[in-house]
């Protein structure tokens, strides 16, 4: 089993920038990250991926302003997020998916507000 804890949200000024981290429990090295997102109301959605060999990917909607990056040796992934939109306002879920075993780990989420 393997947890996941969130830090880094906050509130912060449409322009501006936060870094989300993700804490893992164990390694991450043979891990697929990544980060999803949920407004009240909607569906969870991807944000961004990050393959176990450092392949990455983006939803549309974020690429060019966010970058996923991870630290194998810190068992951390990072989501660096500049000119934030007030629609980039969610709460922001870290995702880990082992496919040794084909499983995937939530964490509880960290809310990010973006409003002037």
């Amino acid at each position: 089993q393997v947890q996941l804890v969130e830090s880094g949200g906050g509130l912060v000024q449409p322009g501006g920038s936060l870094r989300l981290s993700c804490a893992a429990s164990g390694s991450i090295s043979t891990t697929h990250m990544g980060w999803y997102r949920r407004t009240p109301g909607k569906e969870r959605e991807f944000v961004a991926r990050i393959f176990r060999g450092g392949v990455t990917n983006y939803d549309d909607s974020v690429k060019g302003r966010f970058t996923i990056s991870r630290d194998n040796a810190k068992n951390t992934v990072y989501l660096q997020m500049n000119s934030l939109k007030p629609e980039d306002t969610a709460v922001y879920y870290c995702n880990a998916y082992s496919p040794q075993i084909a499983t995937e780990y939530w964490g509880q989420g960290t809310q990010v507000t973006v409003s002037s």
